[in-house]
């Protein structure tokens, strides 16, 4: 991974080269083999991902938006990083001497699930109450029971919590767009087909 830029540079576009600043939005393909950490592809504009798509033969592919950390948490992200690096380097040599039986890596352990940094209210209203009683009566002609309101707020407040797992497993401490589709994914099971 590169340090940040003097000149605000975060990363540049894989089509255009364009320079893609910290804290600027940019664009990702919806295939994982785009996404790996080796790969990395990234898209200042959407003519330049659309540009990628006819060398990358994917069947269904789709843009998601997204937005490049600021100079300070990629500082933080390259430290971490390094850290790692430097701690598991020790232990290279001595594989490399040991044989095929030292060679075998220890099973990886889960991430840890992430732990509140704050008070958080687990009982508080997450939805704008009256715009989302407004779409049911909008699309249906149905009122909406102000009850409603607590269960869909629980069912958001576990959708938040899988989705920052799924940012803590990728390293990230920002949740994405990508993480909350994830877990409807795999709420809806492989035959769904369908986006939120």
């Amino acid at each position: 991974m590169t340090p940040p830029a003097e000149d605000g540079t975060w990363k540049h576009c894989n089509i255009c080269k364009s320079p893609i600043a910290f804290q600027a939005e940019y664009f990702v393909c919806s295939v994982s083999t785009c996404n790996r950490k080796r790969t990395g592809l990234l898209f200042c504009s959407l003519p330049c991902f659309e540009a990628h798509l006819p060398t990358a033969r994917h069947r269904d592919a789709w843009a998601e938006r997204e937005q490049a950390p600021s100079a300070s948490e990629w500082r933080a992200t390259l430290a971490a990083e390094a850290s790692t690096a430097a701690g598991a380097a020790p232990a290279a040599p001595a594989a490399s001497s040991g044989g095929a039986a030292a060679r075998s890596a220890e099973p990886r352990s889960a991430p840890p699930a992430p732990t509140p940094e704050g008070p958080t209210d687990e009982h508080e209203i997450l939805v704008v109450v009256s715009k989302l009683k407004k779409y049911v009566r909008d699309w249906s002609g149905m009122n909406t029971s102000d009850a409603a309101m607590n269960v869909i707020s629980d069912h958001l407040r576990e959708l938040c919590r899988e989705a920052t797992r799924h940012a803590g497993a990728d390293g990230r401490r920002t949740v994405l767009d990508r993480d909350f589709a994830k877990v409807v994914a795999e709420r809806r099971g492989p035959d769904v087909k369908r986006r939120f």
